[in-house]
C-alpha cells in the first residue's frame, strides 16, 4: 500500500470529477468498518481503476467523514470529492498512470 497522496491542482481535480461523474461505486464500506480484509481488496481496485467511488454506509457523517479519512490515509489514495456518503478516490497505477490529466 502507498503512504504518500498525490498532489493534484484544481483543474485535474475538476478533470478527475468529470471523469467519475458517470462511474458507479465500485466498493462499499458497510458497517465493519475499515478492515484490513477491505483494504487490501479496495487497494487492488484503486491498483487496477485509478479512479473509484466507494460508498460509505455509517449511521452519522462523523462515522463516514472518519471512514474516508482512514481509506485515504491507509491507501495513499486522494479524495477528489465526497457528496453524502459517496467518496471518489484516486490514485495512479504504480507501474504508470493510465488516466492522463490535464497539464498543471
Amino acid at each position: 500500500m502507498m503512504t504518500a497522496m498525490t498532489k493534484l491542482t484544481e483543474k485535474q481535480r475538476k478533470h478527475l470529477r468529470g471523469l467519475a461523474h458517470g462511474l458507479h461505486p465500485v466498493s462499499r464500506l458497510g458497517s465493519a468498518g475499515v478492515t484490513d480484509a477491505f483494504l487490501a481488496e479496495f487497494d487492488a481496485t484503486l491498483a487496477h481503476h485509478e479512479l473509484v467511488k466507494l460508498k460509505v454506509t455509517a449511521a452519522t457523517r462523523t462515522d463516514r467523514n472518519a471512514a474516508i479519512e482512514a481509506v485515504t490515509a491507509r491507501t495513499g489514495a486522494t479524495l477528489i470529492s465526497r457528496i453524502g456518503n459517496v467518496a471518489v478516490l484516486y490514485r495512479p497505477c504504480p507501474s504508470g498512470p493510465r488516466l492522463v490529466l490535464p497539464e498543471a
